[in-house]
């Protein structure tokens, strides 16, 4: 199997402790929502996402080809990948119930194979979605999505790579999952409305154009639409 699960461990009883005095937020409880964090300086600004940067982390921004907008944030950590995308959403409803079923209808007509699991944020998917090797044999490709759904917005992850079934290339991707801040903005937007990226003036970015199929490992998760 290519998604390994971690082995289930006791967790001991301790005693409540007093909440951290840092000015940064618990790195266990994001992604965040911008009115939680005092401090973005050291964040790479994207508009609508921010992400902080560790050593050895790639950027790439991904454009829509049909009117050259960037449409997502991708990170390469290592042999590990995430695309970040983040969403307008209403106060009441969440996002992700419909964005998981559209997902798993998408890549079954791709006869790919798509099982969900109870994750750190709810409920997620797992998928292996046929594709062409680079040398003409059938293969497959591994992904993992996760949903956040915050204040009127929602933030959607995928992962590819060696965060598939390494636990330690998992565990940095999940952490700086945590990490993620989400700026909503004022502006007034339907729900499921893609909000506005920029290239942050402070990153070493590569703008590539994605195409709309799942496509060679090394090219990274690609743009899975919602409606």
């Amino acid at each position: 199997m290519i998604f390994k699960r971690k082995k289930s461990e006791a967790t001991p009883v301790e005693e409540p402790t007093a909440a951290p005095s840092s000015s940064e937020p618990e790195t266990s409880a994001g992604p965040f929502d911008i009115s939680d964090v005092p401090d973005t300086d050291s964040y790479l600004d994207f508009g609508s996402i921010l992400v902080k940067p560790i050593p050895g982390m790639k950027v790439r921004m991904d454009i829509e080809q049909a009117n050259q907008r960037v449409v997502a944030v991708s990170l390469e950590i290592a042999e590990s990948r995430v695309q970040l995308m983040a969403f307008a959403s209403s106060k009441s409803e969440s996002l992700w119930p419909g964005i998981r079923e559209k997902i798993t209808g998408d890549i079954r007509e791709q006869n790919g194979e798509i099982f969900s699991r109870e994750g750190e944020h709810g409920e997620e998917l797992l998928a292996k979605v046929p594709q062409q090797l680079p040398d003409g044999r059938a293969g497959h490709v591994a992904l993992r999505f996760v949903g956040v759904d915050g204040p009127r917005w929602f933030l959607r992850a995928v992962v590819g790579g060696a965060a598939i079934g390494d636990e330690t290339a998992t565990e940095v991707i999940d952490d700086l999952l945590r990490s993620v801040v989400v700026n909503r903005g004022d502006k007034p937007l339907p729900p499921a409305e893609l909000l506005p990226l920029n290239v942050p003036s402070n990153a070493n970015t590569r703008v590539e154009t994605p195409s709309p199929e799942i496509t060679r490992p090394e090219r990274g998760p690609e743009i899975t639409q919602i409606g």
